[in-house]
């Protein structure tokens, strides 16, 4: 009889552990690097993305996502941290290795990712989810190290790096397995090459995941699964299949290629990522516009590159739901940040302007209708939206604000609705009526205010002439104001 019921309540247990485990809901997270919201979903009907498309349907459409930084690394670390930038390593593509790599366990800040590995889960990364392309850190041409860029976060933490070796060669990568390092920057910033998808590093790490989804599968745990992609990143290159989607002289140019009035050209700069393509036909310059032709033709390539990762996201998606897994996971597709197309006559990030702050966010949870939100988020609100959402209590101190609330009920008007950026000696503020940025330099106006519902493409700083508006954003500005550029 003692066996039988000690039989009995060990079974009990199980049942009961089972049973938590099937309600815990699994997370696919797809980090995509440069990705704008330049998408069927976001009304450019132009562009060919109708798996982003389809789950954008689905789920919640944030058509006014910012990021906190407009460069990969430090806009990747705000997001794993839930953090501000409060000193100028944060605002730098080493802020995780710096800050989290480098330092002992109880100097770090806690990553999201740690907070569902110590509640339960089972994470694996693949591909770029941190800064380094494979989330291991070491330079652009040193052989790969073992040194992890995020540790205590993952279980796993994988990259195919294919015919390219590593994962930063893979990173700048040609169809021919060459790569912009090893060729000294003697490369064109495009390419259509006639190879499948996985001619090109992101059709292996599509491959990665939908092996990796019926792994989990099996496992009774759930699961924190990154998956991160390289394009649209620099070089614009895609299998031509995905060139062959468009026509190139219908491509639409930017709809302000020239430096906004009342502004200092240092809020700008002279695309030096896009010029470091040195066999570019043309060079970009504050002083020089791109042709029309060859614009149009870069642009083809950021839109064959953005054609080729919704395929790849499509083979995930499609795993995901032939394993049975899709009922119970929460799904997020999050763009690292803009990039200009000549929009102020930049090719790149790194201002921040809409262009480069304002990036892709889609989020799909299971049990959520679709919607879009117009209100603003920040990047810095996807971490505790996703504790809250596995029913994980925060551990440590963050600066984000859950969004589930707001996702529950897209009009409430107890949304923060505001979101901080910070990057070129600049702290910015967006609200839903205005863009107001403050910069910390020599170079006057150091003040720039625009109007982003008359002036949506921030052709003009009002600020000179609008005190009294700006007099009630200081204020809310000065809850940003983390102090960082007094610090440099």
């Amino acid at each position: 009889m003692l066996k039988f019921l000690l039989r009995l309540f060990i079974a009990i247990i199980c049942i009961s552990i089972n049973a938590q485990n099937t309600n815990t809901p699994n997370i696919l997270f797809i980090a995509v690097d440069d990705l704008r919201p330049e998408l069927g979903c976001y009304g450019k009907n132009y562009v060919h993305s109708p798996n982003l498309d389809k789950l954008a349907e689905k789920g919640t459409l944030f058509n006014n996502h910012f990021v906190t930084v407009p460069i990969c690394g430090a806009s990747r670390y705000n997001l794993l941290t839930g953090l501000l930038p409060k000193k100028p390593v944060d605002i730098t593509n080493q802020a995780a290795a710096e800050q989290i790599a480098k330092q002992q366990n109880d100097k770090r800040p806690k990553t999201f990712l740690q907070e569902f590995k110590e509640n339960g889960y089972y994470t694996v990364g693949i591909g770029k989810i941190s800064h380094h392309p494979d989330g291991y850190v070491y330079g652009y041409r040193e052989p790969k190290s073992n040194v992890l860029e995020l540790p205590g976060s993952w279980d796993e933490m994988l990259f195919d790096s294919g015919k390219w070796g590593t994962g930063h060669n893979a990173f700048f990568g040609y169809a021919d397995g060459s790569n912009r390092n090893d060729l000294e920057n003697m490369v064109k910033p495009y390419e259509a090459a006639e190879v499948e998808d996985t001619g090109y590093p992101d059709g292996l790490t599509a491959e990665l995941a939908i092996k990796k989804l019926s792994e989990l599968k099996s496992k009774n745990q759930p699961f924190f699964l990154g998956v991160g992609f390289f394009k649209p990143h620099l070089p614009f290159t895609a299998p031509k299949k995905y060139w062959d989607l468009y026509d190139e002289t219908k491509i639409p140019l930017a709809p302000f290629s020239k430096i906004p009035e009342n502004v200092s050209k240092a809020s700008l700069h002279n695309s030096n990522e896009f010029n470091r393509y040195k066999l570019g036909e043309e060079k970009a310059s504050l002083e020089n516009t791109l042709s029309d032709d060859y614009a149009r033709k870069v642009k083809h390539g950021y839109l064959a590159a953005v054609s080729y990762v919704d395929a790849q996201i499509g083979t995930v998606l499609k795993a995901l739901e032939e394993n049975g897994l899709a009922d119970n996971t929460i799904i997020v597709v999050w763009g690292d940040h803009g990039w200009h197309l000549g929009d102020q006559m930049v090719w790149g990030k790194h201002t921040i302007f809409d262009m480069a702050l304002k990036s892709v966010l889609i989020i799909k949870h299971p049990n959520s209708k679709s919607k879009q939100i117009d209100q603003i988020v920040s990047t810095t609100d996807i971490y505790p939206t996703l504790l809250e959402f596995s029913g994980i209590d925060l551990t440590n101190k963050i600066d984000g604000n859950s969004m589930v609330g707001l996702m529950n009920n897209p009009k409430t008007e107890k949304w923060r609705n505001t979101a901080y950026s910070y990057f070129n000696k600049g702290i910015s503020l967006r609200t839903t009526n205005y863009r107001f940025t403050k910069y910390f330099r020599n170079e006057t106006p150091t003040l720039e205010l625009y109007n982003e519902l008359k002036d949506p493409y921030e052709t003009q700083n009002i600020a000179k002439e609008n005190k009294k508006i700006i007099s009630k954003l200081l204020p809310v500005w000065e809850l940003g104001n983390t102090e960082i550029f007094s610090k440099e």
